[in-house]
C-alpha cells in the first residue's frame, strides 16, 4: 500500500527527472555501440568510457533520488502549513469512527 500512495505523491519534477532516466535507460541498450563510437573518436579505451557513463548514471540516479525526498518533504510542509490533514491522520481517523460505529450498534442492540 506504501507504494501505492509513494507514486501518487510523487511530484512533478521527480516524474519528470525518473521519465528521463528511463529514456537514459533505454538508450542504454545501445551503450556498446556508443562506447566503441566514442572511445574511437576520444582516443580511450572502451571500458574507461564505460566506466565514466557508468559514474554519470549513478550521479543522475542519486540526484533523482534527492529530488524526490526533498520534492515530498517540501509538500508535505506545504500541506501542513495550509491545514491539510496527512494521509495517517486521515486513516487513523477513519479507524477511530469505525471503533465508534461498531460501539454504538452494540449499544442499541442492548
Amino acid at each position: 500500500m506504501a507504494g501505492r500512495g509513494s507514486a501518487r505523491e510523487r511530484g512533478s519534477l521527480e516524474t519528470v527527472t525518473l521519465a528521463g532516466l528511463g529514456a537514459f535507460a533505454l538508450a542504454a541498450r545501445r551503450g556498446d555501440e556508443l562506447a566503441d563510437e566514442l572511445a574511437a573518436r576520444v582516443g580511450v579505451e572502451r571500458d574507461e568510457l564505460r566506466a565514466a557513463l557508468a559514474d554519470v548514471v549513478a550521479a543522475w540516479r542519486r540526484e533523482a533520488q534527492r529530488l524526490g525526498e526533498s520534492t515530498g518533504s517540501t509538500a508535505s510542509r506545504l500541506g501542513s502549513e495550509l491545514g491539510v490533514a496527512s494521509r495517517e491522520a486521515v486513516e487513523g481517523l477513519e479507524l477511530r469512527v469505525a471503533q465508534l460505529e461498531h460501539r454504538v450498534k452494540l449499544l442499541e442492540r442492548s
